[in-house]
């Protein structure tokens, strides 16, 4: 998508920002929150479970807002009224790390899928690898804009993706005696939590902010009808 980008419009930064925001939102409450409440109902019972996937999730929210406060922000400006533009390359930055916190216990996860049957493995990963197509331009359009810069655009993209294939590295090389269902469960409630907080706090405004409304709120939604649509490939 960087490499076809032309040059930067208000309106296509507006359509990449808010199908980042339906991305993060579907993943949030489509994958994770669902995973993440089977795993601790095995664990907690189906009471104990729900409440630990809420605990969960609401301390991936006060991790991410923690981690913001210690991030500068643009201040309100008293004379004008209004709030400066958020800077893209941060919320490309934090969109970054959102999808590699997200995809680092999924390649834990898929790891464990195929080395328990192998058939269900390759399907996972293929699924997974047209999954993380729309993530990966969540990331790459904030950045690119911001920077006018395609290979730093596709170099932080790169570092979400290959956060995947290194959480099944380790859980092959150390993590596999440790891994129990309480630990994804948890992971996946938390990052959860963190993705939702960067969706309402950085992309949704950020989507807003240049006037085309109805193109934000467009794009939102298709971004959270694609990625279902991804797991049936």
């Amino acid at each position: 998508m960087v490499f076809a980008a032309k040059k930067r419009s208000e309106r296509l930064v507006t359509v990449s920002l808010g199908f980042a925001a339906g991305v993060m939102l579907s993943v949030s409450f489509a994958d994770l929150m669902p995973n993440a409440d089977e795993l601790l109902r095995g664990v907690a019972g189906e009471k104990g479970g729900t409440v630990l996937s809420i605990l969960f999730l609401i301390g991936g929210v006060l991790m991410a807002a923690a981690l913001d406060h210690f991030v500068p922000h643009e201040e309100y400006d008293d004379t004008t009224g209004e709030k400066p533009h958020k800077d893209l390359f941060r919320v490309g930055f934090v969109s970054m790390l959102a999808i590699g916190l997200h995809n680092f216990p999924e390649g834990i996860a898929t790891f464990m899928a195929g080395y328990d049957d192998a058939s269900l493995g390759a399907s996972i990963a293929l699924a997974i690898a047209f999954h993380n197509i729309p993530e990966g331009i969540s990331v790459a359009m904030p950045v690119y804009f911001a920077t006018s810069d395609r290979w730093k655009a596709f170099q932080y993209t790169f570092l979400s993706g290959i956060a995947e294939p290194i959480g099944a590295l380790l859980a092959f090389l150390v993590l596999r005696p440790f891994i129990t269902d309480l630990m994804l469960g948890a992971i996946f409630a938390l990052v959860s939590g963190i993705m939702l907080h960067i969706c309402l706090e950085e992309l949704i405004p950020s989507s807003r902010q240049y006037g085309h409304d109805r193109a934000a709120l467009i794009a939102t939604f298709t971004g959270i009808c694609l990625m279902p649509l991804t797991h049936l490939l």
